[in-house]
């Protein structure tokens, strides 16, 4: 299966559905099952941010149980668009989809990178422990 590794808090808030994309500085053409693993990484500025301590605690996670290191959830990668306007506080995407609120907060919305949509997130009743790496990889 292919898998994605993402800096916490933003790997929670997306497959917790906070965040509706992911965004990317690079486009794939990949479409199918697609795993999200959680890096050692932890974006501390970001986890210190009241609203976003505020949206991970409606999934009760706090800062001393975030989870890192793990594959936690899989879904559908079905989509990714370029964005091709950003306003400061909206986007637009290549579709012309516009992008607004938490989305976009919870986003990286240059103009030029790219959005990846998924649909049918879930969550794995048991994380799986990887190391992770850079750009798309294979995990059996």
């Amino acid at each position: 299966m292919k898998v994605l590794s993402m800096i916490q808090p933003w790997a929670s808030l997306f497959v917790h559905r906070e965040a509706t994309y992911e965004t990317r500085s690079w486009k794939t053409n990949y479409r199918g099952p697609l795993a999200i693993h959680t890096s050692k990484k932890i974006d501390k500025a970001v986890l210190n941010h009241k609203a976003v301590e505020a949206l991970l605690r409606k999934h009760g996670i706090t800062k001393e149980n975030i989870p890192t290191g793990t594959i936690i959830a899989e879904c559908l990668l079905i989509n990714c668009l370029k964005v091709t306007e950003n306003h400061g506080t909206s986007a637009v995407l290549e579709d012309g989809r516009l992008v607004m609120g938490n989305d976009y907060f919870l986003g990286d919305f240059k103009v030029g990178g790219y959005v990846w949509e998924v649909e049918g997130m879930r969550l794995l009743d048991d994380p799986i422990p990887a190391k992770g790496q850079l750009g798309l990889w294979e995990y059996d």
